[in-house]
């Protein structure tokens, strides 16, 4: 997607505030994925090839968190002959007004939707999919084993759950050797050391990650037999949750 605003809201001498997403983010956020997320495009491609493997023509794809819609959009392009559907849920107004003129703008109005609601709410029975990229690292901790048993209750028998995430190695010399190389990552992506420190102190009491094992963990207690890493580079993991049929 061309005419992207560039990201440059951490290229300041001080944050005054925790990471949100309010307007100032959502003009930048498609660029800032891109060049923070590692193989951001491939791993939306291994979701489609998923999608299409495991899912029945007709049924509806939610993204949970799906900010400008981005994924959604993709996907959809990607399994055009499938019929599904798409909804994206968001609690940004911002990112769902972007979301929905991209939808209009790229003619998939008819197959794409987007509703304003907590996430954390979630109650959409008989789902076929439920994504979550990048999105349960932003949930309390307490919360999120609750969130996922409601999100596994959701699913139609044999849907899945596609989740990405940014993780923690509690191999302390690992951890810092991996989080080193992201930074790294970042600096040949066009950020500069004062933007990667000023972002990672405004996320440091917003994002807070898990390790592979404690998201497997939480999401075999939730009730999901067949649970696999399908993607991992460094610090970043998806994963593929199968609810039993």
């Amino acid at each position: 997607m061309t005419g992207r605003a560039r990201d440059t809201l951490f290229n300041i001498k001080t944050v005054e505030e925790d990471f949100a997403f309010n307007e100032r983010v959502v003009e930048v956020f498609d660029d800032m994925l891109d060049r923070s997320i590692p193989f951001y495009r491939q791993i939306i491609d291994g979701q489609a090839q998923l999608l299409d493997d495991f899912l029945e023509p007709g049924d509806t794809v939610y993204d949970l968190g799906c900010s400008t819609g981005t994924t959604m959009l993709e996907l959809a392009r990607l399994l055009e002959p499938k019929k599904l559907q798409f909804i994206g849920i968001d609690n940004s107004l911002p990112m769902l007004d972007k979301a929905r003129l991209k939808a209009e703008l790229y003619r998939k109005q008819q197959i794409l939707s987007f509703v304003n609601e907590d996430i954390t709410e979630f109650d959409h029975p008989n789902a076929g999919c439920i994504i979550l990229n990048y999105t349960m690292q932003f949930i309390r901790p307490l919360q999120r084993e609750g969130f996922l048993q409601r999100l596994f209750h959701n699913l139609r028998p044999g849907g899945i759950m596609l989740i990405s995430e940014k993780v923690i190695n509690h191999d302390r010399r690992l951890n810092r050797a991996f989080i080193d190389i992201y930074h790294q990552y970042k600096k040949n992506r066009g950020y500069s050391e004062l933007e990667i420190a000023r972002k990672r102190e405004a996320l440091e009491n917003v994002l807070i990650p898990f390790s592979i094992k404690e998201n497997k963990t939480m999401l075999k207690k939730s009730g999901f037999v067949s649970v696999e890493t399908y993607f991992q580079w460094f610090n970043f993991s998806s994963f593929i949750a199968i609810k039993p049929a």
